[in-house]
């Protein structure tokens, strides 16, 4: 019997051999995003790094090679049939189970958080990888399940265990807004799967419950919490938000800074040590800062096109199993490109959620383009609507 390497092997010659017609235009717009970011992140980080480490360009080469490195993983995922990935959900997922329970032991801590594995100058976030796993996963279930889908005993528990308990691991760590959405997606995906609906409304009004719960159960979460409700009267004046809320405070000068049309490319003012995680979590600010209203509205078009594209893979999937992986892989850029825009525009409390394809950092856009990848396969065998 063929080990899992050589199938793995096989199936990717015999899919390079495949004349496949991948969505072009989801593939562009992801691409144009990444492109565009080498851009953003090198203004964004300049300063910093300049400060930091002596070199203005020591982020901007990193990104760089992230992305670079991210369209060659595209292109692998691309050719690969996502069929095979079935086979092995369950292997993937328990892998990142354990990646997840390894980094509370063992992972390195930064601000308070143990989030990443690290060797030297390799690092790795297991959430990454755990939030498409669990995808993944509940995409293979909803397809072996589907006969008795509604079932409470056979069908729900089993698949809300591998919500609940990936939800778990990741805001152990602590890392509550990754844990909400990896939550909140695999519910989404539950739906889509046609499971039964009161069921699937209780489980989200135990989720906002225990959410809840767990987010004022320490300080600084519910000073955020404190500060968002604070802020809600007050979002449209900048001059009435609270300065104790600091990153949104300067996210909003970045924005009102900009205008329509933004003050040019490297011109930001706000990255300058005023606003944390200008290249990461609120990079969205800086780009409305630089390139105005008129680029802001470039990136929700690019982002709304992957959202049509997505969904209409999702639609003219061939089958049950692409059509769930697809809705996911989906719901998940989605719920994240939302929920960052949210936070930088003073719409959603302050978390830290990175922008997809674009904000700085090696595993998120290293797992988003594999994503990509794997949705661009399903594309290039979907039938017409």
């Amino acid at each position: 019997m063929p080990s899992a390497a050589q199938t793995f092997v096989a199936t990717l010659k015999h899919t390079a051999l495949k004349r496949t017609h991948i969505d072009w235009l989801l593939f562009l717009s992801v691409s144009a995003l990444m492109l565009f970011s080498v851009a953003f992140v090198y203004s964004a980080s300049a300063y910093f790094a300049d400060i930091k480490f002596g070199s203005p360009e020591r982020l901007f080469t990193r990104h760089l090679l992230n992305v670079l490195l991210s369209f060659c993983v595209i292109i692998v995922f691309a050719k690969i049939d996502y069929h095979w990935l079935q086979k092995h959900s369950k292997t993937l997922m328990i892998f990142a189970l354990v990646c997840l329970a390894f980094v509370l032991v063992a992972g390195t801590t930064i601000k308070g958080a143990k989030r990443w594995l690290g060797y030297g100058p390799l690092s790795f976030q297991p959430s990454e990888l755990a939030k498409f796993a669990l995808v993944l996963h509940l995409s293979r279930m909803l397809t072996e399940k589907n006969a008795y889908i509604k079932d409470f005993q056979r069908a729900f528990l089993p698949m809300m265990f591998w919500i609940l308990i990936v939800a778990a691991l990741i805001a152990k760590q602590p890392n509550f807004s990754t844990a909400a959405v990896v939550f909140l997606s695999g519910i989404i995906l539950v739906f889509i799967g046609n499971a039964h609906v009161g069921y699937l409304l209780s489980m989200f009004a135990a989720g906002i419950i225990g959410g809840g719960a767990y987010a004022i159960s320490a300080p600084y979460r519910m000073k955020r919490l404190e500060l968002f409700w604070e802020q809600l009267s007050s979002i449209i004046h900048v001059e009435s938000i609270s300065p104790k809320n600091y990153q949104l405070y300067q996210a909003i000068l970045a924005f009102g800074n900009g205008g329509v049309f933004g003050l040019g490319p490297g011109q930001s003012r706000q990255r300058d040590w005023f606003l944390p995680e200008s290249y990461g979590d609120f990079i969205f600010s800086i780009i409305g800062e630089e390139y105005g209203f008129i680029g802001v509205l470039a990136i929700i078009f690019a982002f709304a096109i992957i959202l049509w594209r997505g969904y209409i893979t999702a639609r003219t999937a061939p089958d049950d199993f692409g059509r769930f992986l697809a809705g996911g892989i989906t719901t998940v850029f989605a719920l994240y490109a939302l929920i960052s825009m949210g936070v930088t525009t003073g719409l959603l409390p302050t978390t830290g959620l990175p922008l997809p394809f674009i904000s700085y950092g090696g595993t998120a856009i290293l797992f988003s383009a594999a994503a990509l990848g794997v949705l661009l396969n399903i594309s290039s065998q979907a039938t017409k609507p």
